[in-house]
């Protein structure tokens, strides 16, 4: 008898691999990446640019890449939907690198102007070099069943039922996890009808912001030195219409930075809240990476308030150093539950540590990385994190406690929390947002992308009462 057959693993040489021809330079990146964030739990947003200048890819390769690399992490469970539908097995026993190349196969073929003939055979063809000629027949089997039918017809599929599970059709259509739209429609509440515009937001590129610094630079001097054009509610916001904010002579002098328009608003909102007799003690206690503690000081020079900056990583407290650079800041390196600092401020920014699903469009892959059981802990967190705020503060003087999340659990769950605990009441944040529009019903705010085009921003304004 012989013995069982021995499938090549990867990497080695199996009777029927042939010399194939490897796939193009902004494929191979898109790849390469995709392997990076499935593997090694790498962002995307980080990886790909990196990698794309170590191998000199620029121009209308470096586009493409970019379409493939981000495209395919907004969209992976959909994706996966699909291919375990065509393959007709789940997508978790497919081996995960021959479940990248499907995934970017299935992207240029369903969302792409690629020709079908092009996205199936470089992408078979790329799995003949990764492992063997039979692992790339299952490639070309699974793509060209996928290739049969456009996007529309597969989600009319494979999609719950839009009359009896209005939450779960638009999820699965908009490529989100469930208990995601779910999370957007509670935070919409009687706005729910507006979950498609949230979620298709979460696939728009963002517009890069740029904040002013005030006192040394008007918003519309930096829009004129960038090309740039003023914003619509931060006094120090200007759009960029495109390239590398990280070039402008205006953010490499420290003139500005790049910063959501959301995260403005909240910093100049903690500068806004009304405080009796406010001697200039200002504290920011999860100051990394620093973008909201330049502003809030920039802001406070102009009344000769200095700022204590808080931030537990020593890396991300060396990125508040440079971000606030000649500015009066004092940088400590603590965990802001525990800082050891004086009580008595009269001002404090709280901007907890969160899911980050109100900035999904920044992190392309953040979607399907989070998960429920990430909500627990975080809101804990950022619990003890507002109670450690309120003990620093001293009596009249104000919180402002700040999430890039909209899930009911990390924004008003967690300010209820400490309005039933601590001697605080809260006031009605949105005058401090003022001009900004279409905020909520308060007495907190809460930003949205496709509303006002910033992150999905929560704050809420918080007094401290007399103990």
């Amino acid at each position: 008898m012989t013995g069982p057959s021995r499938r090549p693993q990867r990497g080695q040489s199996g009777p029927r691999k042939t010399r194939r021809k490897p796939l193009d330079p902004a494929r191979r990146a898109a790849f390469d990446v995709l392997q990076a964030v499935s593997q090694r739990d790498a962002y995307a947003n980080l990886a790909l640019p990196a990698l794309l200048a170590e191998r000199g890819i620029t121009g209308r390769d470096a586009a493409f890449a970019t379409e493939l690399t981000y495209g395919t992490c907004r969209v992976r469970g959909l994706l996966d939907a699909i291919i375990g539908a065509a393959a007709q097995r789940s997508p978790d026993t497919i081996n995960p690198v021959l479940l990248d190349l499907l995934r970017l196969g299935s992207y240029q073929l369903l969302r792409t102007r690629v020709e079908p003939h092009a996205a199936v055979s470089t992408t078979v063809e790329q799995a003949a070099i990764e492992f063997d000629s039979a692992r790339a027949g299952f490639v070309n089997g699974v793509l060209r069943t996928i290739s049969a039918r456009d996007e529309q017809s597969w989600t009319a599929e494979l999609a719950p039922d839009a009359a009896s599970d209005p939450i779960g059709h638009a999820a699965f259509v908009r490529a989100h996890p469930r208990w995601i739209a779910q999370a957007f429609a509670d935070a919409l509440g009687a706005a729910a009808g507006e979950l498609d515009a949230v979620l298709a937001g979460d696939d728009e590129r963002p517009r890069v912001h740029l904040a002013a610094r005030p006192g040394v630079l008007t918003a519309a001097e930096l829009a004129a030195a960038v090309d740039g054009e003023v914003g619509r509610y931060s006094p120090y916001a200007v759009y960029l219409p495109g390239g590398d904010p990280g070039r402008l002579e205006a953010v490499r002098a420290g003139q500005a930075l790049v910063q959501d328009e959301g995260s403005q608003l909240v910093a100049r909102a903690c500068a806004l809240a009304p405080v009796d007799g406010d001697t200039g003690r200002w504290l920011d206690l999860c100051a990394g990476p620093g973008g909201k503690t330049a502003l809030l000081a920039a802001l406070g020079a102009q009344t000769g308030a200095r700022i204590t900056a808080v931030e537990q990583a020593p890396q991300r407290a060396a990125l508040v150093t440079e971000n606030t650079r000649g500015l009066d800041v004092d940088v400590l390196i603590a965990d802001g539950r525990e800082s050891g600092l004086e009580p008595g401020f009269d001002r404090v920014l709280v901007d907890v540590p969160c899911t980050g699903l109100g900035a999904l469009r920044r992190r392309p892959e953040a979607r399907w990385r989070r998960q429920p059981a990430d909500i627990p802990l975080l809101a804990k967190l950022q619990r003890e994190l507002l109670a450690a705020a309120i003990a620093l503060t001293r009596p009249g003087g104000v919180v402002l406690y700040a999430t890039c999340s909209p899930h009911l659990a990390e924004t008003v769950g967690v300010v209820a929390d400490a309005l039933r605990r601590h001697p605080v009441t809260a006031l009605d944040t949105r005058p401090l947002f003022a001009p900004t529009d279409a905020l909520g019903d308060g007495p907190y705010v809460q930003l949205w992308p496709h509303r006002h085009g910033t992150d999905a921003m929560f704050a809420a304004a918080l007094q401290v009462l007399p103990r």
